[in-house]
């Protein structure tokens, strides 16, 4: 049977549409975020779930079902399988071989899907906002976990000049993908035992969780009482998380999940309203900060950097 789009409001059905897809759906910020944004540009569109399974993908993009859709977030466990259902790939989306992001553009017959990947944009700005800058001295960086969102933060890493990175995962068959990743970008990664994190986390200007929530809890109890770099979480809930506090305490910087999802969805914005990703939207100083309050984060007093060109990433440019 055709699935039929949940209807947000029965009363504008001739409004344009956003979802976010995924399963489980039910916790997701993203809708906080968009609608917000929409409200505060004046467009007229409407953002919510729609819960969607790998085998339910196909439906999701039937010509009757999104000749009125603007654009899709995509979360787990969609990233991959979402891609067999488009016309294109950006770049990015080209190199990570994960979309995050589906956005329309063209009309009628010639209307064609895209996928991109603004998880990278997200990342570079939450660590940007917490102080790490665009550097060329190598400092010491590194990543904790090698799945899916481990080659977005590499790729981060590279845009803020990383040529190398510590990557702290339990087996090497872990770290496949982003060691095919660190080969296209150019830079060298050293795979390092998972447990050896305990004594070596005080080195890093940054580190990168990407595990889930509360496994990296189990370094909190290891951490010194003097620290001065930045630990960014990508895990949001709960949080602070053990690790998070236990590092805020000794000194370091913390960043949460949040500040990526704030980053990553504002350039969905632009991307599902018609822009180019370097554009700068209409007042989007006060937007974003009013997409900050709608999730509980302080208010920013910069713009954040446009992450859109490959000409940033090594041999990938």
């Amino acid at each position: 049977m055709m699935a039929s789009a949940p209807k947000i409001d029965d009363s504008m059905n001739t409004r344009k549409k956003a979802f976010v897809l995924g399963n489980p759906i039910e916790h997701s910020l993203s809708p906080s975020l968009h609608q917000v944004a929409y409200e505060h540009l004046g467009y007229e569109i409407d953002y919510g779930r729609w819960k969607t399974s790998i085998e339910e993908l196909p439906e999701r993009f039937l010509p009757a079902l999104t000749e009125n859709v603007v654009g899709y977030s995509v979360t787990m466990p969609l990233k991959n399988a979402v891609i067999e259902n488009l016309h294109e790939l950006t770049d990015f989306a080209k190199v990570l071989d994960v979309v995050n992001t589906v956005y329309w553009r063209g009309e009628g017959s010639s209307r064609r899907a895209i996928g991109h990947n603004t998880d990278v944009s997200g990342i570079v700005n939450a660590l940007h906002h917490a102080g790490v800058r665009v550097s060329t001295d190598d400092s010491p960086r590194a990543i904790l976990g090698g799945g899916g969102t481990a080659t977005s933060a590499l790729m981060a890493l590279s845009f803020l000049g990383s040529t190398e990175v510590d990557l702290y995962v339990r087996s090497v068959e872990r770290a496949a993908t982003v060691l095919r990743l660190a080969e296209k970008l150019e830079i060298r990664l050293n795979i390092c035992r998972f447990e050896d994190f305990a004594s070596q986390y005080s080195v890093y200007e940054a580190v990168i969780s990407t595990l889930p929530a509360g496994v990296a809890d189990q370094f909190a109890p290891t951490l010194g009482s003097s620290l001065n770099g930045v630990l960014f979480d990508v895990s949001y809930d709960p949080w602070p998380s053990t690790i998070a506090s236990r590092w805020e305490d000794a000194g370091g910087v913390i960043v949460s999940g949040l500040d990526m999802l704030l980053y990553q969805a504002i350039d969905q914005i632009k991307l599902f309203t018609g822009h180019a990703l370097e554009e700068t939207l209409p007042e989007q100083l006060q937007m974003m900060n009013a997409m900050c309050s709608a999730i509980g984060l302080l208010p920013r007093n910069k713009l954040p950097l446009n992450v859109y060109s490959m000409e940033h990433f090594g041999s990938c440019g």
